[in-house]
């Protein structure tokens, strides 16, 4: 089942059921407003949700106005983000003589989670001088989970699966590291395609909670990486569990895997323009890709289209 959420005036927007091939759509209501309600409510809406599914692969709903499309969350209780791929954090700690990060714990941080930009919107920042990249990853949406949870049961919380970019500032990232007390300026809000997919969906390409899809990026229309999901260290099970070790996790929180990150570099490329520039130090002594300017395009889409793309250009607030 494939959910999403058209612009409708509300901050929340309206929640429809789309069809496998995103061409038509059929709203909720009298289930759920938005996908918020749906998370909170889901073993008493899921029925009546995939019942519309149904009726949508025979068929019926209205045409699917693709421009009208928000994030599938456009505001969260929650967004905590993991760094689950080890690749990509041995090539940083190797490019730029970072000591190693002693824990046996998943790595993760809690971020801006009050806006979730549209996959299809221009992206408005401040400066091209902040570093502007970007970092293509898997996320979750999960129900209500309880405060202990085991990872062995975490993954029945997991009731939908996202694409997103989460969008970083290098040059201030560091700055706000030193301080430690976490990202703000370096962190905008993320983007999210559009389609908001639960695990079935995915058929086998969810298999011990990791997405097992490339993820394929281009760059201002040019190949720049398609690594694969499955490499996480970490399972989104293991993600759940970390975050939610001594609290609750209200319904509607995402959690994402970080940068989609894989040993076969080399032939797969990657998913963020940092980790492109730390393999350049290593092998050349210089990083040599610059960060994005303003115009520049960058388009993801994981393997089966099941998200549906990530498609944005930056844009200066002076344009």
């Amino acid at each position: 089942m494939r959910l999403a959420t058209l612009a409708n005036g509300a901050p929340d927007g309206r929640l429809v059921v789309i069809s496998r091939d995103a061409r038509r759509c059929m709203p909720a209501a009298g289930i759920a407003d938005t996908l918020q309600q749906a998370i909170e409510q889901w073993q008493q809406v899921e029925p009546a949700l995939r019942a519309l599914a149904d009726r949508l692969e025979q068929g019926e709903g209205e045409a699917l106005d693709h421009s009208r499309l928000l994030a599938p969350l456009p505001r969260a209780w929650q967004w905590l983000d993991g760094s689950a791929f080890p690749q990509h954090g041995a090539l940083m700690q190797k490019a730029f003589d970072l000591p190693p990060i002693e824990t046996d714990r998943p790595l993760m941080y809690q971020g801006l989670s009050d806006s979730f930009q549209p996959g299809h919107a221009d992206v408005i920042l401040p400066s091209e001088a902040d570093g502007i990249d970007f970092e293509g990853e898997f996320g979750v949406i999960t129900d209500a989970v309880p405060m202990g949870t085991s990872a062995s049961d975490a993954l029945a919380h997991v009731k939908l699966i996202l694409l997103i970019n989460d969008w970083s500032l290098r040059a201030i990232a560091p700055v706000e590291m030193k301080t430690g007390f976490g990202w703000v300026q370096a962190k905008p809000a993320c983007s999210v395609a559009p389609y908001a997919v639960t695990p079935d969906e995915l058929g086998d390409a969810w298999v011990d909670g990791r997405v097992h899809l490339a993820l394929e990026v281009r760059l201002n229309g040019q190949w720049f990486g398609h690594p694969h999901g499955g490499e996480m260290q970490f399972g989104f099970h293991d993600l759940i569990a970390h975050a939610a070790r001594t609290r609750h996790l209200v319904a509607g929180t995402i959690i994402g895997s970080g940068t989609v990150s894989n040993a076969d570099y080399q032939a797969l490329g990657s998913c963020c323009l940092s980790e492109r520039r730390a393999i350049e130090v290593i092998e050349h002594g210089s990083a040599i890709t610059p960060f994005m300017h303003f115009g520049d395009h960058v388009h993801m889409e994981a393997e089966g289209a099941h998200f549906g793309p990530i498609s944005q250009k930056i844009r200066s607030p002076l344009l």
